[in-house]
């Protein structure tokens, strides 16, 4: 792992003005967003002290995934740096079950601020209440639930869908039919990504493109394997797919490596560089998306220490420095925006470790 890089990292990568033109959306996981009815309350204290000893509890989708584990490095780092404990608490399994155990455990440990990935908008709610109830604060990332305090935002729904829609009808030359693998049927950020997805496609430019089916392979790495084979089973004229979770994405090309596909089928989604470096140096990829997992983990964690201190409520304009990203502003009530998603492909890859 190199050094933790700034926030804007990703400005130095010529891929980076791409993005930029194509889109500047709003806020990230809307419909999650609206009906949250918690609302910010208290008043901000900008100069409020981040009091040591906070007891900062990660609860990612799954343990094992490797995107997880670096945003829960960066969380880590993060909390650290504020003098406080970080626990790392979950399943092996992406359910909303397993999660409402581990928010149990961590309010009955005393947690000051809970910082999860959402399995279920809704069913972790009954447990975060309760967590809110014996004083911590609930800070969501990367997939939203219905009862956070605040959302920390890797990027914004209409950036990161628009971004899917280039890339594959760029391999695709811009005609063809594709797939979407996706992670869990429940989850906020797949499902806001790939609405985001249907919307671009409705756009004249993308008129001879076909999205035929969505699966689910629940972000476990044998299911999303066997639902990329079952796909080429039913569609074994499938021009690409898109999987916008890194468990998935890696999957799918592991599949389409080792199969006739390769060089047939275009493969691309959201992934890490070390995780697809391999399926883009054998050609099997030629370009995927992403956010700084590290980056994103370590926000979580000081706008979780920030919420705990008063230093914010996630009123729309309140505005808290965030270690060394530098300083966030609420650009709407609850939600912080990390950034935009970075092309990674065969040109750029190897300036980026993680």
């Amino acid at each position: 792992m190199t050094q933790p890089r700034p926030r804007h990292l990703f400005l130095a990568a010529s891929a980076f003005a791409v993005l930029m033109t194509a889109a500047c959306g709003g806020t990230t996981i809307d419909g999650a967003q609206e009906e949250n009815d918690s609302g910010p309350s208290g008043t901000a204290d900008p100069n409020a002290e981040i009091p040591e000893g906070l007891q900062i509890d990660f609860l990612p989708k799954q343990l094992n995934n490797p995107f997880f584990d670096i945003v829960n490095e960066g969380g880590t780092e993060a909390v650290e740096e504020v003098s406080g404990t970080a626990t790392e608490r979950g399943g092996t399994e992406a359910t909303a079950d397993s999660q409402v155990e581990y928010i149990n455990a961590a309010s009955q440990a005393g947690s000051d601020v809970i910082v999860i990935a959402a399995n279920d908008p809704d069913a972790v709610c009954p447990a975060l209440d309760e967590a809110r109830d014996n004083g911590a604060a609930i800070v969501g990332y990367d997939s939203d639930a219905n009862c956070t305090d605040v959302f920390v935002n890797q990027s914004t729904t209409e950036l990161i869908g628009r971004t899917l829609v280039e890339m594959i009808s760029e391999q695709l030359g811009g005609e063809g039919t594709f797939a979407v693998l996706s992670a869990t049927p429940n989850a906020t950020n797949q499902n806001a990504w790939i609405a985001a997805m249907e919307e671009v496609l409705e756009e004249e430019e993308y008129a001879d493109l076909e999205l035929v089916e969505t699966v689910y392979g629940n972000d476990d790495d044998l299911q999303s394997f066997q639902e990329m084979q079952g796909l080429m089973q039913s569609y074994p004229d499938l021009g690409g797919v898109v999987s916008p979770t890194t468990v998935g994405l890696a999957a799918a090309s592991r599949y389409i490596s080792d199969s006739e596909y390769k060089g047939e089928v275009a493969v691309t989604g959201l992934g890490t560089p070390n995780q697809m470096r391999e399926f883009v140096e054998d050609g099997t990829v030629d370009q995927f998306a992403l956010w700084n997992p590290l980056d994103l983990g370590y926000l979580a964690g000081y706008t979780g220490a920030a919420l705990k201190a008063g230093q914010i409520t996630g009123a729309e304009g309140e505005t808290f420095t965030a270690g060394r990203l530098g300083e966030f502003t609420f650009e709407t009530d609850r939600e912080i925006v990390l950034g935009p998603p970075q092309v990674f492909d065969a040109d750029n890859i190897d300036d980026f470790d993680f």
